[in-house]
């Protein structure tokens, strides 16, 4: 059993997580990418829990006893099945999967290669964004302020 330590996964919590993010980010032969479940990409996600770390330790145990306890060994369709049934019901714990997966997923070198990333961080160089239609944003600017200053 966990500590519930953001940082601290049992082997069957990391298990559990490793399908999870594999259904999330498959791996494509197509295109030579590795899944989410990748050991370096899932790796990174566990190092990197501390914003939804609680919240993968909620949602590796609902997932699991949604499965009877045992959505490790069952068929990958099923998998599926009860991972869209925990999505429906858990929505915020499903997004916390979710957003640390990506976050974790399109840092890896192999990733941003492979859509053309220069492999580095984005600071203190940053990225140089290509001018496009400016036109898109007048929905936005029409909305008005939608933020309160800061004083």
């Amino acid at each position: 059993m966990s500590t519930n330590d953001p940082y601290d996964f049992s082997a069957r919590e990391r298990d559990i997580l490793r399908i999870v993010v594999g259904h999330i980010i498959p791996a494509s032969a197509a295109y030579g990418l590795p899944g989410a479940d990748d050991g370096a990409i899932l790796a990174d996600i566990l190092r990197s829990a501390w914003r939804e770390g609680r919240k993968l330790h909620e949602a590796a145990a609902e997932i699991d006893a949604a499965s009877g306890g045992t959505f490790a060994t069952i068929p990958t369709g099923e998998q599926a099945t009860v991972l869209q049934r925990f999505r429906e019901q858990h929505p915020g714990l499903a997004r916390a999967c979710e957003v640390v997966t990506a976050r974790c997923y399109y840092r890896d070198d192999r990733v941003m290669r492979s859509i053309g990333m220069e492999v580095r961080p984005p600071f203190p160089l940053g990225f140089a964004v290509e001018p496009s239609e400016l036109d898109l944003l007048e929905p936005v600017r029409q909305r008005g302020k939608i933020y309160r200053d800061a004083n």
